[in-house]
């Protein structure tokens, strides 16, 4: 719209448009936590992002590749996305530093004789044989990981087991998943690391984008017999990074650009204040034609921000994270369902929503679930969750298309209380 870079636009894919802005729910392991496929569409979702480092480790690319492709697996016929890996298996903090080898049994040591060093596919081969199990490891993510130029060698958060990433390997798995859009491989590093090492991160990052496009351009409109010979080629978006820095964000914007990406994610790790205050100067750099999505942040005010600076979709964990502790959001800001206050409150949960739990249920009964531990509780929690921020998007679209949207974003804040 003019004076601003908010925008309006639909993103054509292989299994549906998506108009946007957009909130895009995050289908991390092939599911929307509590949420079944078919109930998407009344609950506004028009496309998900799942996770290749989760999908990779369990049931693994091999069998949902067979099952006909993650659209089929999972139920769902609209349009998927796959984001790279790169967040989990770079745990942040405290697995840099740590040697694999207090990890492997003697006989699982990493060959070096008559290994080609810079061959990744080489380097796969050697690091298949399974790490020494750790309690630690197992319980979060890819706690062991060391980074190289070719990539990433990490442990799987299950079994402790030993695994390695490259650029070339994310795309073919990604490609595997069957999603309609995919995300280059990039480093996320710890928000705390300082400037030089973060651009160290971003120029690796910029190099295996441009391995990821080489790598992408080869396997796309292969004909995979296990997809009955259905084909398509998916979008593939690079990855800004820099982390708290805006001129390394601005540099890295700039080095992307150049690229011929699909679109263009805005990634790492780092406080939303860092970010939020530096998207409308990167999106000025990225190609004006092309999509932008706004990786990992996706909270009401966050979504107004991110309009008005030129994003286009949006994803983020909270929505189902929230639901399940009992964290409601309402026109009037968050609440807290389980709280006592809510005991006889026959009321739904926002007076203002239409979503089907608000059309059906009260307070007083949500309230209920959670105060007994009933496993409905979360999943209708979800399920409102969800539709807030997916018909927020919606409404914010129908704004930019009129003209107000400012007068609605101010309107929506000013009553929102941000907790």
């Amino acid at each position: 719209m003019p004076g601003s870079l908010a925008r309006a636009g639909i993103l054509h894919t292989p299994h549906g448009d998506i108009k946007t802005p957009a909130f895009v729910a995050v289908g991390t392991k092939a599911d929307v936590k509590g949420i079944q496929a078919a109930q998407f569409g009344e609950l506004g979702i028009q496309t998900i992002i799942a996770n290749t480092y989760h999908l990779y480790l369990s049931p693994g690319p091999e069998l949902i590749e067979k099952a006909g492709g993650l659209h089929k697996f999972m139920g769902f016929d609209g349009p998927i996305m796959t984001d790279s890996g790169g967040f989990q298996v770079f745990s942040l903090g405290e697995g840099f530093g740590k040697k694999i080898s207090k990890f492997l049994p003697p006989e699982a040591q990493v060959p070096t004789k008559g290994r080609d060093e810079r061959d990744p596919n080489s380097l796969l081969q050697d690091l298949r044989a399974p790490a020494v199990y750790d309690e630690e490891i197992a319980t979060s993510h890819g706690k062991l990981a060391i980074i190289d130029e070719e990539g990433v060698t990490f442990t799987s958060h299950i079994d402790g087991s030993l695994h390695r990433f490259t650029p070339e390997r994310s795309i073919e798995i990604q490609h595997e998943l069957g999603a309609d859009i995919i995300f280059a491989f990039d480093e996320c590093t710890s928000p705390a690391a300082d400037e030089a090492y973060q651009k160290e991160a971003m120029d690796r990052t910029h190099r295996w984008a441009d391995r990821s496009l080489k790598a992408h351009r080869q396997m796309s409109g292969k004909v995979r017999p296990s997809q009955k010979g259905l084909t398509f080629t998916p979008g593939i978006y690079g990855i800004v990074q820099g982390g708290k820095f805006e001129d390394l964000r601005i540099e890295s914007a700039t080095e992307l650009a150049g690229m011929d990406f699909d679109g263009y994610g805005i990634g790492g790790s780092f406080s939303k204040d860092d970010i939020l205050g530096i998207l409308d100067k990167v999106n000025v750099v990225l190609p004006k034609e092309k999509p932008r999505h706004l990786l990992g942040i996706g909270e009401p005010e966050d979504i107004f921000i991110g309009v008005a600076a030129g994003i286009d979709t949006f994803d983020c964990v909270l929505p189902t994270r929230n639901g399940r502790t009992g964290g409601i959001y309402t026109k009037r800001g968050k609440i807290q369902i389980p709280n006592a206050g809510y005991k006889e409150d026959f009321g739904p949960l926002d007076t203002e929503c239409g979503c089907p739990v608000c059309r059906e249920h009260t307070r007083a009964y949500i309230h209920h679930l959670f105060r007994t531990k009933e496993l409905l509780g979360p999943i209708l929690a979800s399920m409102h969750n969800l539709y807030f921020l997916t018909t927020l998007t919606a409404r914010i679209r129908e704004t930019i298309l009129n003209g107000d949207f400012e007068e609605y974003r101010d309107s929506f804040l000013s009553g929102y209380k941000m907790r």
